[in-house]
């Protein structure tokens, strides 16, 4: 911390442990031992490390508002939002363990009908939630390069398992009203989610012990909501606790009454699933009237974190706030961007980008003040992991990270993780909380963004590595959504498919997609922001014949869209699809620019063009006549 302050109260506790926190201007306030803050740092600088952690908390009467802006991380924080400040384990410190009879009336969750457990797990600390995976046996602990870190493995479901997602419709009310029902949003009648709800209240009441955690989603107090969620494993708490916002007092929690809860039975199946006209005996259900969802048969983490953000896309556009599956960070200058697109994309690791802070990485808002991350970490696939490739993401990999489906081999009497090892699946992933990237945003908000990248893996291996997009391009582009479906995103996916989801997160959307669309033309007409399809899937051929497009060349598209130097290249129309592409950028090979150049067989790449803009027709009659305007004219043109 680059802050010249010592807490007065620090120093009277320990002369000696204040000298070493004065010497490494450490702020300590609050309820932290300055004796286990000294003796750490002490150990840490004996052993010449860099400290391994530095806990504080910012107050109203240590930081007052004088108008000084304060350090932190190359940043610099208005008074305001230092005290809000949530950075380090430790911060994350409101965990209460209640016993007795009364256990689930003095936690809230009497009111769900759950009164059984006599020992309620609220809110642990990290630390705690390790400990108790440990002591249960939930996992292995894999000795990783920047220290331990719990691994799990979520049996035969390791992606969601969209066939068995449900929402129930009540007669009469708002949502049956406004929900886009169909093959994402499937509908299912209220009498068997009442079934359901009573099963997952019954299996809890027959626990002695269970696991609760209470917190927020979406970083914008304007549109933030609170959420539950009651868990039988400490692993799956450890889960939400690294992807949703940690409280970080106690005050911010008491007679906490959730805007959503989820009752997360994933031990338990619906052994009545043909009678209840589901697909099968996994069912996650949602009931937007009654605040609550519950999940059966499945352990996979990512059901608890996506389900919230269908609420979210449901809730926020109602009060005229774009909800938006896209990882999000800013330059030094303030200047936000947002990158689009479905997972295997690039989304996490593109907008880990070190000269640059990171605001999210998969899941945000856009209201009339900028943007907002509605998450409190980052979920990163872990294939072929390296620190060479995915520095951020690797070193993200340490002690409270989580890491899931991730092989591990012996190495020296330890486990290791085994990146390059899919024998499980190819959808090996990590959980960690926000702060364990070095250059994360810390007020997880900033301004209207200047560009907006919707990335899409193209499996035929004909759209450019990047392209400028008109603004009605652009809502042609983000209502189709093309992309492939990567191997192990979701259950039977081996190897990429062309696929279109509407607003590059279909299977997230409860609202038909012409209404994000219609915000988003909103947002880009007040903002002026710049929209940009940037391709990182195949180059030189279709899958199977050409080759993934390079991280290295990828990045420098990227980058020069961010400098701002392929706004200002020079650009040829492409014939068939209308989109500008650049013919240089720095560091790119030109022919890798104009895909058709790399491709051997040049009638062979106009073919596969046509029938790839054929498909975007095809798929784009669906839109004709909807929303505010029709953008079927700004898509491709077959001659």
């Amino acid at each position: 911390l680059n802050i010249g302050i010592c807490s007065t109260a620090a120093k009277m506790l320990l002369s000696g442990s204040s000298r070493i926190l004065c010497n490494h201007n450490t702020l300590i306030v609050g309820r932290l031992s300055a004796r286990t803050v000294a003796v750490r740092l002490a150990s840490d600088a004996s052993n010449n490390e860099k400290p391994s952690f530095v806990t504080y908390r910012v107050v109203a009467n240590v930081v007052p508002n004088t108008g000084k802006t304060y350090a932190h991380g190359g940043q610099h924080l208005t008074a305001t939002q230092y005290r809000g400040l949530a950075s380090g384990r430790d911060l994350y410190n409101v965990s209460k363990t209640v016993t007795g009879p009364k256990a689930c009336s003095q936690v809230g969750i009497d009111k769900l009908g759950i009164t059984g457990p006599t020992t309620v797990y609220k809110n642990l600390t990290y630390q705690e939630l390790f400990d108790h995976e440990v002591a249960n046996k939930e996992g292995e602990v894999a000795s990783c390069k920047y220290g331990e870190t719990f691994t799990v493995d979520t049996g035969k479901f390791t992606g969601r398992s969209p066939k068995d997602k449900w929402i129930v419709k009540n007669p009469g009310t708002e949502s049956e009203r406004l929900l886009d029902w169909g093959k994402v949003n499937q509908p299912t009648k209220p009498e068997v989610y009442k079934e359901l709800y009573e099963k997952a209240v019954k299996y809890f009441n027959t626990k002695d012990k269970v696991y609760v955690f209470d917190g927020f989603c979406g970083a914008n107090p304007k549109t933030q909501k609170k959420i539950r969620f009651v868990h039988d494993l400490a692993w799956q708490q450890h889960f939400v606790s690294n992807m949703f916002i940690r409280p970080t007092s106690e005050q911010q929690i008491e007679n906490f009454e959730p805007d959503f809860t989820i009752i997360n039975c994933c031990s338990q199946v619906d052994e009545d699933w043909k009678r209840h006209g589901l697909n099968s005996e996994v069912a996650v259900v949602f009931n937007v009237e009654e605040k609550t969802a519950v999940i059966f048969g499945t352990w996979y983490g990512g059901e608890n974190k996506k389900g919230i953000f269908s609420l979210m896309n449901y809730w926020l556009p109602l009060a005229d706030t774009l909800s938006m599956h896209c990882s999000a960070n800013v330059g030094k200058k303030g200047d936000s961007a947002l990158f689009f697109g479905l997972s295997g994309t690039g989304k996490t690791t593109l907008s880990a980008d070190p000269h640059r802070s990171l605001i999210g990485d998969d899941e945000h808002g856009w209201d009339e003040d900028g943007i907002f991350n509605f998450e409190g970490g980052c979920y990163a696939k872990t294939i072929d992991l390296t620190e060479e490739k995915e520095p951020d993401i690797y070193r993200a990999i340490k002690k409270d990270a989580l890491l899931e489906n991730v092989m591990l081999k012996p190495k020296e009497g330890k486990l290791v993780p085994a990146y390059d090892d899919i024998s499980k699946t190819p959808n090996g992933r990590v959980s960690y909380p926000i702060f364990h990237i070095d250059n994360y945003h810390v007020p997880q908000m900033a301004g209207h963004p200047k560009n907006i990248l919707f990335l899409t893996c193209d499996a035929f291996g004909v759209l450019p590595p990047v392209s400028k997009l008109s603004p009605y391009q652009a809502m042609y582009h983000f209502l189709s959504g093309y992309t492939a479906k990567v191997a192990g995103t979701e259950l039977g996916i081996k190897e990429p498919q062309a696929t279109f989801s509407a607003c590059f997160g279909a299977a997230f959307l409860t609202l038909h997609p012409t209404v994000y669309a219609d915000l988003l033309a909103k947002k880009l007409k007040q903002h002026y922001s710049q929209a940009w399809l940037v391709n990182t899937g195949w180059a030189g051929g279709a899958y199977g014949v050409g080759q993934r497009m390079s991280i290295k060349d990828t990045r420098a598209c990227v980058d020069a869209i961010l400098d701002g130097s392929a706004l200002a290249a020079d650009f040829e129309k492409d014939e068939i699809f209308g989109f500008e592409i650049p013919t240089s950028l720095p560091g790119v090979d030109p022919k890798v620019l104009n895909p058709k150049h790399a491709w051997p067989d040049q009638k062979a790449f106009e073919e596969t063009a046509k029938k790839l803009g054929q498909m975007y027709i095809d798929n784009f009659k669906k839109y004709e006549g909807k929303g505010s305007m029709d953008y079927t004219k700004f898509g491709p043109s077959i001659k």
